[in-house]
């Protein structure tokens, strides 16, 4: 008598965050599973505040596979991690962790997603290029080494707290392999310079607020890049559009080329990222 055949186990996965509703983590990963034909399920998950160890605790002991981490508990996975790839120490936050027994490897795919959507999605290539980026928060640390690494002319990043963004140029050009210029400026300091790639990694576009950004900023040909996504054109973009600025983009397809570099970490093959990114994109009018 033939043993009876067993379903193949569904793989679960998760993103954890408070608040969640927000997320567009499990449309774009159950997308990802249906094109690769991966057997997975993938969730939403709310923590109080406090409980994120217990919820992740939970999550394990049921036999989830891997996470995604969103705000306001990237530092608490970074801190949960037992495994911290070099992404995740230079960022300082986690925003994906795998589990594997006792082990929780934790990753940090911010960075090189925004880098993969700049010059794969929309042909935009550092190399040789002066970059400008906005803000000295987790964002922009974390992006820092993936952008060096394309190796633009110059990479100069502004904060309106100067202190914060000459530590971060300080640390770039500590852990950096290349020998790209790093200078950390206030507002201020940016009369009379231009920049081929101006990215707003600040929190601005979160509360519709312009940054103190002189419109000089955009050389002819910019491309300016808003991190947020899905808030149509924000008050940096306009400024860019009044500029003259044509090439403009929020952060959806670093969202989407994220979730895949996690997926392919987690999985072992990458998907295809354009039938997302068409899917989430809001037209930037």
């Amino acid at each position: 008598m033939n043993a009876p055949i067993s379903a193949p186990t569904t793989d679960r996965y998760a993103v954890i965050g408070n608040p969640i509703e927000q997320s567009k983590s499990p449309l774009i990963h159950t997308a990802f599973a249906q094109v690769t034909g991966q057997n997975m399920d993938y969730t939403k998950l709310l923590a109080p505040l406090g409980g994120f160890a217990e919820v992740v605790d939970t999550f394990r002991a049921s036999g989830g596979r891997g996470m995604n981490v969103t705000a306001p508990f990237k530092l608490d996975a970074f801190a949960y991690a037992t495994d911290l790839a070099p992404s995740a120490q230079m960022a300082g936050a986690v925003n994906a962790m795998k589990f594997e027994g006792g082990k929780v490897y934790a990753e940090n795919f911010d960075g090189v997603g925004l880098v993969r959507d700049l010059v794969h999605n929309l042909a935009c290539p550092l190399k040789g290029r002066r970059v400008l980026i906005l803000g000295a928060g987790g964002a922009t640390r974390g992006a820092l080494l993936p952008l060096l690494a394309e190796q633009p002319a110059e990479l100069v990043i502004v904060n309106r707290t100067v202190a914060k963004a000459q530590e971060l140029a300080a640390l770039a050009q500590q852990h950096q392999t290349g020998q790209v210029p790093v200078q950390g400026l206030g507002y201020a300091d940016l009369q009379g310079q231009t920049f081929d790639v101006v990215l707003n990694a600040s929190s601005s576009s979160l509360s519709a607020e312009l940054p103190p950004l002189p419109a000089s900023v955009f050389a002819p040909g910019c491309l300016a890049y808003d991190l947020t996504y899905g808030k149509g054109l924000t008050p940096f973009l306009k400024l860019a559009q009044q500029a003259g600025v044509t090439q403009l983009a929020d952060g959806v397809g670093m969202l989407a080329e994220q979730a895949a570099e996690a997926f392919a970490w987690w999985r072992g093959v990458r998907p295809d990222t354009a039938a997302v990114i068409e899917r989430l994109t809001v037209p930037l009018v």
